[in-house]
């Protein structure tokens, strides 16, 4: 979990809370839950661990979810997952999406940037300082702020409308920003991506020091990340339903699967495949 802290990945902790036998599982077990659905850790059984993966796919990435699996409840709160036919225990995971910090990147060398650079850690964000027209992993949700003092905005703010940062803000006069603006426009940069460009970057608080500056900023980067969820790239499952039991089966790793008429048919376990190759009309009667 730390690696994957410090790496600004998203992932979800998934404790069991709860468990009926027969079943492998045991209250407090854990895993690690990736956004595709893998799981590191233990939870239980293999129906146990590979449904109980699904909370932070199902949930979005974002809420925290309490899985049942194996037994109905009636609780509003509660997701219901069945397991597979051939188990009769049943078990509870609370699965914790754990989003990554805000990522903040900084360019340029003064006090100011210094003073941002504290005031961001404060709070827990990850923070990168690069002196030069360098920047490292930019996702659509990192946050980059160039206030390089007129010594090379142009290629710095070139270099930062070229990636998908949420947010690019340039630390100038109003002067200063329009001769950067005309620069990169005679480059071929688009107005589009101009208008991505927060300058003078901050709130507008007046005549202020650099330490005041380095607030004003980091308070309209709040502002603007709390505008929307931090973005998740969560798996897209396709799923079908076993004919025989009807629990809902991941069609990528079903291990058993049938063909009749035309069409495949998935399963959740060995005793659904059998009955069905057995007499599958039953099954597709209804």
């Amino acid at each position: 979990m730390a690696e994957l802290r410090a790496e600004g990945a998203a992932f979800a902790i998934a404790v069991v809370t709860w468990r009926r036998g027969p079943s492998s599982g045991r209250p407090g077990a854990k895993a690690i839950v990736h956004p595709d659905g893998t799981v590191e850790g233990w939870l239980g059984g293999a129906c146990a661990t590979e449904r109980g993966g699904r909370g932070l796919v199902e949930s979005g990435g974002r809420q925290p979810r309490l899985l049942v699996l194996g037994e109905h409840d009636h609780r509003a709160e509660v997701t219901n997952i069945a397991m597979a036919c051939s188990s009769e225990g049943a078990m509870e995971v609370f699965v914790e999406p754990q989003l990554p910090t805000p990522d903040l990147h900084l360019i340029g060398s003064s006090p100011m940037v210094e003073a941002l650079s504290r005031l961001a850690r404060a709070l827990d964000w990850r923070v990168t300082i690069v002196d030069a027209v360098s920047l490292g992993k930019i996702s659509p949700d990192s946050f980059v702020v160039v206030a390089t003092q007129g010594h090379y905005d142009e290629p710095a703010l070139e270099a930062a409308l070229a990636t998908s940062a949420r947010y690019v803000g340039l630390v100038a006069s109003h002067k200063r920003a329009s001769s950067v603006m005309d620069w990169l426009r005679e480059r071929g940069v688009s107005d589009d991506q101009l208008a991505r460009v927060h300058t003078p970057a901050g709130l507008d608080l007046g005549s202020i020091e650099h330490a005041e500056m380095a607030v004003a900023i980091l308070a309209e980067i709040v502002s603007i990340k709390g505008m929307r969820h931090t973005q998740v790239e969560v798996a897209k499952l396709e799923e079908a339903i076993d004919p025989v039991c009807g629990m809902t089966v991941d069609v990528a790793t079903a291990r058993f699967s049938s063909e009749h008429g035309g069409k495949t048919y998935y399963f959740c376990a060995h005793g659904c495949k059998t009955d069905f190759d057995d007499d599958p009309e039953s099954f597709l009667a209804s």
